[in-house]
């Protein structure tokens, strides 16, 4: 996907648990100005990291399944997810270089997870 993808609570199981790829779950809404804002961000990120990792977004408002399920507590929230599981999770709106920083540690993190596991040496 070279756009963020908006997911309800329904499709969260198959679009985000069950994707091949590494998610970044942008929990957001309408009336949230410090998630506008990250918008344009999230847009470029899953334009530059398309075929590499999917980012979806969960209205929290017409989502309440989820975002309980998940705890987020306040909005933004950004939950790093691979295989079904959260990697990591960023709260709040961060600079454009920050929320890239942050993806490139998750790839990385994944990559070296999926290392160890290959070899023999992951949980």
């Amino acid at each position: 996907m070279s756009e963020p993808i908006h997911v309800t609570d329904a499709e969260f199981q198959a679009k985000v648990l069950q994707s091949p790829l590494p998610v970044i779950v942008d929990f957001w809404a309408t009336w949230c100005s410090p998630c506008r804002a990250i918008t344009p961000a999230l847009e470029r990120i899953a334009v530059e990291q398309d075929g590499r990792l999917v980012v979806a977004k969960v209205d929290v408002d017409e989502n309440p399944v989820c975002t309980q399920q998940f705890g987020v507590q306040g909005i933004p929230t950004l939950l790093l997810m691979y295989r079904g599981k959260e990697i990591n999770r960023v709260v709040g709106a961060l600079p454009e270089a920050r929320l890239k920083e942050a993806v490139a540690d998750f790839l990385v993190q994944i990559k070296v997870n999926d290392l160890g596991l290959a070899s023999g040496q992951g949980s």
